[in-house]
């Protein structure tokens, strides 16, 4: 490991949920949900206004709304999310070029290697002013933390919440680590806590002490050699500036379990189609397709078809999903579906008219012709069209968003990142004075501080490492 704290981890503080408070001054201080809306929806993000109230990431949104009635529930923006996400890796990416990526809101960036930071008050500097630029160009806070390795970085950063800053110098790892439950450390999910636990280990100390044969007893060789490396503050994996995709995938749930078979098929037509979409826009193609079908049992079942050679062929993609859904039974209901590609490349294969025709082994039932496009869906009711929290724009009243709708009306509070906690007026769905519009953004006028400080480094830091004085 290293002799100085100098791999930084950046954690944007309940990212969605910040956003969308930085974008709503009535929402300022409030309890904010941000996930799927409908009886099956779980919360992506919760403000910190609302964890006080027991609501968590990954919950169902159900029990949310009984342990927050009051708050504020929206649909997720994930287009203005990226784009605040690639204003924070940008100032990242000022620090070193060797940044790597965790999430939209999350990431490790090797100080060193951009000759940021070489020692303790280096590295804090850095960790401070990154800090003051997010907020200065987003309007929103980040946790940092600062060590030695990755592991512990993350651990740091997580200390720090919400927007803070955390140093584990070297040297201290170990007394810092042994109070801690053992679920602090990466790869310890409830499955591993509890066997732990019933083991009568609880702290991380408790796994040193246990030794690695106990570990590997207990956990098998993988994890019980790596576990026990990480109880000792061990990890010496590097900051990966690219990380490689390995599968390309979407999935939607469903409010009402799907027992028509026509409308199945259907269901993964579309969701191949996106996912070519999605396969394209990143440059790639795969040669293993992917579904994912989850009935109404609560039970997974996944099924994949090999080509023989990499496509992003939607045709191809389609029959493919088609075949894998034939051996399922949906007869009970399906309440969750999703398409995948894996085995990806960077070209295609041009010749694939035996794969679309069934040639990769699967035959296609004779006297079927399968489906060249899906049907266009039912058109989605009108109130359906106006997602709580999305941006709005009214002729007469301005810009604004949209507190919820139904009924054949739509409630919108007029009001902008920059303005007071705004009025709220209610008009029919069909009113043509009203439309979606564009999210603003959310600092006015933000600092160009790539231009101020150069492509890496801070200002008039120097670019060789030199000893501090006495």
């Amino acid at each position: 490991m290293r002799s100085a704290p100098t791999i930084l981890h950046l954690d944007m503080d309940a990212f969605y949920a910040s956003v969308e408070q930085a974008s709503k001054p009535s929402l300022r201080g409030k309890a904010v949900i941000v996930g799927g809306l409908g009886p099956r929806g779980v919360v992506a993000t919760a403000s910190y206004e609302a964890r006080v109230l027991g609501v968590h990431s990954a919950m169902p949104m159900s029990q949310a709304r009984r342990l927050a009635p009051n708050a504020a529930y929206l649909v997720p923006r994930f287009a203005l999310y990226r784009s605040i996400s690639d204003q924070v890796m940008a100032l990242l990416r000022a620090l070193s070029p060797l940044v790597e990526p965790l999430s939209l809101d999350e990431a490790f960036v090797d100080l060193e290697a951009g000759g940021t930071a070489w020692d303790e008050r280096s590295a804090r500097l850095a960790g401070t002013k990154l800090r003051a630029d997010i907020r200065a160009v987003t309007g929103l806070t980040g946790s940092v933390g600062l060590a030695a390795s990755k592991m512990l970085a993350k651990i740091a950063s997580e200390e720090a919440k919400p927007d803070g800053l955390v140093v584990i110098e070297p040297g201290t790892e170990r007394a810092m680590l042994e109070p801690m439950p053992v679920r602090t450390l990466p790869g310890v999910g409830p499955a591993t806590g509890d066997h732990l636990r019933r083991a009568g280990i609880h702290t991380v100390g408790e796994i040193a002490e246990a030794g690695e044969d106990e570990l590997v007893r207990l956990l098998g060789k993988a994890h019980g050699h790596a576990l026990y490396a990480m109880a000792l503050a061990r990890d010496d994996r590097p900051v990966v500036a690219e990380r490689e995709t390995k599968s390309v995938s979407v999935e939607d749930t469903y409010d009402v379990d799907i027992h028509d078979r026509v409308r199945v098929g259907l269901e993964v037509q579309r969701l191949a189609d996106r996912c070519v979409r999605r396969l394209r826009g990143a440059g790639l193609s795969g040669r293993t397709i992917v579904l994912k079908v989850r009935r109404y049992d609560f039970s997974t079942l996944t099924r994949s078809e090999t080509l023989r050679g990499p496509t992003d062929d939607p045709a191809v993609v389609r029959e493919a999903a088609a075949r894998l859904l034939d051996s399922v039974d949906t007869t009970g209901g399906v309440r969750l579906l999703g398409v995948g590609v894996s085995g990806l490349a960077d070209y295609t294969q041009e010749d694939l008219f035996a794969q679309a025709a069934g040639g990769a082994g699967v035959e296609t039932p004779a006297g079927e012709e399968p489906e060249t496009a899906p049907e266009p869906r039912p058109e989605t009711p009108a109130e359906r069209r106006w997602p709580a929290g999305h941006d709005v724009r009214h002729a007469e009243h301005g810009h604004g968003w949209v507190q919820g709708s139904g009924l054949g009306r739509v409630t919108v509070r007029f009001e902008t990142p920059s303005s007071a906690p705004g009025r709220v007026k209610t008009f029919r769905v069909d009113d043509p004075a009203l439309e979606p519009a564009d999210p603003l953004p959310l600092v006015d006028d933000p600092p160009d501080l790539l231009e101020t400080t150069g492509t890496r480094g801070t200002p008039d830091a120097p670019s060789r490492p030199r000893p501090l004085e006495a």
